[in-house]
């Protein structure tokens, strides 16, 4: 069995099909799994989902900022920006379907030795406090009241982790860290405005894993959300958003071997519109 971790998808099916063959992957034998941003500005949202959802046990979905983002226009809290290509799904005949399969899927996942979520980790969290905080968020998205949830889920503030948020804060602040984060202070105040590369960040950020001493430091952690980052292959973090959907790349990493296998993306080029 071989265990594959795909970047962000973001409504690119047919790309993700090639970088499947690529890899050789089997769904009768094989997993995948998926950093998040499953959906949006490509053109096959609900064929993404579709094809996640099949695969039932042999899959792994974290919620990335686009998948949530879904869930408030399906619940009607939100309309779609301008750029947005959700029209596939939410007309779909399966629409109610495919978002309430999509809203029981995790914030985060670690197992084999490797953690994975969608944007980074607070410095402050350990891979094992980051779970218990990706419950709290996953039983919220769950629960009777998750529409109550998702109309307080997004939004800036606070802007850093405290052990004594409670309520809406609490759980707004973990979703911004795991959906949204690229930079922080050594503190851990998050920066949310900042989408491109590594030159030029702002005074006082870092990345999040390159903030010293953070408690998660000495784990293999995947994650997405940085398509101007690109792929990034280190020991300890693995970035896997190399922006298919801007045209670039689709690249996924063989948990087992550490082999990358990747698809150019080039029929995608000028097709999304960053906001």
């Amino acid at each position: 069995m071989a265990t594959l971790a795909i970047g962000d998808v973001q409504g690119c099916h047919d790309q993700l099909m090639r970088l499947l063959e690529r890899a050789d992957f089997d769904e009768r034998r094989d997993e995948l799994w998926f950093v998040g941003d499953l959906v949006n500005r490509g053109p096959q949202s609900a064929q993404t989902v579709r094809f996640a959802k099949r695969l039932g046990a042999r899959q792994v979905t974290v919620l990335g900022n686009h998948d949530l983002y879904l869930l408030l226009i399906a619940a009607g809290i939100k309309k779609p920006h301008r750029s947005d290509t959700y029209d596939e799904l939410l007309t779909a005949p399966d629409r109610d379907e495919l978002v309430d399969w999509l809203r029981r899927q995790k914030m985060m996942h670690a197992s084999g030795g490797y953690a994975m979520v969608h944007a980074g980790l607070l410095p402050q969290w350990s891979v094992e406090h980051a779970l218990a905080l990706a419950r709290e968020v996953e039983a919220a998205l769950q629960g009777p009241d998750y529409r109550e949830f998702l109309a307080n889920m997004f939004g800036n503030e606070p802007a850093r982790w405290s052990d004594e948020l409670a309520g809406y804060d609490r759980l707004r602040v973990i979703v911004n860290a795991m959906s949204r984060m690229r930079l922080v202070t050594p503190e851990g105040s998050m920066e949310f405005r900042h989408k491109a590369g590594l030159d030029n960040l702002p005074a006082g950020y870092l990345p999040w894993y390159d903030v010293p001493g953070r408690a998660s430091s000495g784990e293999r952690i995947i994650f997405g959300h940085w398509a101007a980052l690109g792929l990034l292959v280190r020991e300890d973090v693995v970035c896997l958003d190399s922006g298919c959907v801007w045209g670039r790349a689709l690249s996924a990493l063989s948990l087992e071997d550490r082999q990358v296998y990747q698809v150019d993306c080039p029929e995608l080029e000028g097709t999304a519109i960053e906001t």
